[in-house]
């Protein structure tokens, strides 16, 4: 008798989602695009382009519509491969928003009240606190929850998004059985913890209104020279890591991450010579990082079509395997089936 063959075990799935109101920086790119890149050997991956997000402030169509294009190259450029995981435009996506909607009467006011993004984009855009600022966290829930996704990576700022998604599924199985798998957190092991530029003490932001705190991947590595040359440090001309050296600490922190060298041997390396060798050997590394992600940036910006088929499949793989879920849920809480 034959040996039966062992059943090769399922992978796990992730979820993310990256918005596509600018150009991602070298701080998404160290802190969580570098990692997406690894997972998709391990994991089963669907990375959307959240541009259903993306509209909760106010945008430019036009912009946003280009800068979701570029998102798809810059991400296809940075190592996502269409053939191992899913690139989707959530827009593309219905399942995302009919689940959301369910989900949305499964959530109770006083939990998306005690959301504190929403109250700090609230502030910061008080003249447009829309109902869809409010309600996000039901369309994340559903991002996850459609794809009954086991892990998603997750920010300190995203963890109690997690949470109510887990909440809400939790409810939601209570009253009617099985239906979602609750999403763990997946935390990198290491992580880069890229800050600004021009203010060490905060984190690097798109959003930022100084141009020079900010490296994108797109920058032209005359741009990355003078953004590091300019950089903010200290008056000890001393590159060492240590508490209260917050600029030289980031970038050391930088420059550890796109060389692999750690810590000390940067240390040595720059060992009696001042912060300016530092700061240009620093934006030199990061240029010549990101030289390759540039140069294949550009030829795909150049192929429109290909881009096209790319997300294309990415939403009509998502579509099917999402369909399912959606229409089992649409059964429990009791709507009549569709006939096809």
């Amino acid at each position: 008798m034959e040996n039966a063959q062992t059943p090769t075990p399922r992978k796990k799935t992730i979820l993310s989602g990256i918005q596509p109101t600018s150009t991602p920086h070298i701080g998404n790119y160290l802190g969580a695009l570098k990692n997406w890149i690894a997972l998709q050997d391990e994991y089963d991956c669907a990375y959307m382009i959240a541009d259903l997000h993306a509209i909760t402030i106010k945008n430019d169509p036009a912009k946003l519509r280009q800068q979701g294009l570029s998102l798809v190259a810059l991400l296809l450029a940075c190592g996502i491969d269409p053939q191992k995981s899913i690139l989707f435009f959530q827009s593309h996506v219905p399942t995302h928003t009919q689940l959301a909607w369910v989900l949305n009467c499964f959530t109770q006011f006083g939990e998306l009240s005690r959301m504190t993004q929403f109250k700090d984009k609230a502030e910061k855009h008080k003249g447009n606190v829309n109902a869809g600022l409010f309600t996000y966290p039901c369309l994340m829930a559903a991002d996850i929850l459609v794809y009954n996704a086991d892990l998603v990576p997750v920010g300190a700022d995203q963890k109690q998004h997690l949470e109510l998604a887990r909440n809400i599924a939790a409810r939601f199985n209570g009253l009617y059985g099985d239906t979602f798998t609750l999403p763990e957190p997946y935390i990198p092991k290491t992580t880069a913890r890229i800050m600004s530029l021009a203010d060490p003490t905060r984190k690097m932001s798109k959003s930022d209104e100084n141009p020079n705190a900010c490296v994108t991947l797109t920058d032209a590595p005359e741009d990355i020279l003078r953004k590091f040359r300019r950089a903010v440090t200290d008056s000890e001309a001393e590159v060492a890591y240590r508490e209260g050296k917050d600029g030289v600490n980031n970038l050391i922190s930088i420059y550890s991450a796109v060389t692999g060298k750690e810590i000390p041997a940067i240390e040595a390396e720059f060992a009696g010579r001042g912060y300016g060798d530092f700061k240009t050997a620093v934006g030199e590394a990061v240029a010549e990082h990101l030289r390759p992600i540039r140069e294949e940036y550009t030829r795909l910006m150049a192929d429109k079509g290909y881009l096209v088929s790319v997300y294309k499949d990415g939403a009509e793989r998502a579509l099917r395997r999402t369909q399912r879920l959606v229409e089992k849920v649409y059964r429990k809480v009791g709507f009549v089936k569709m006939e096809r």
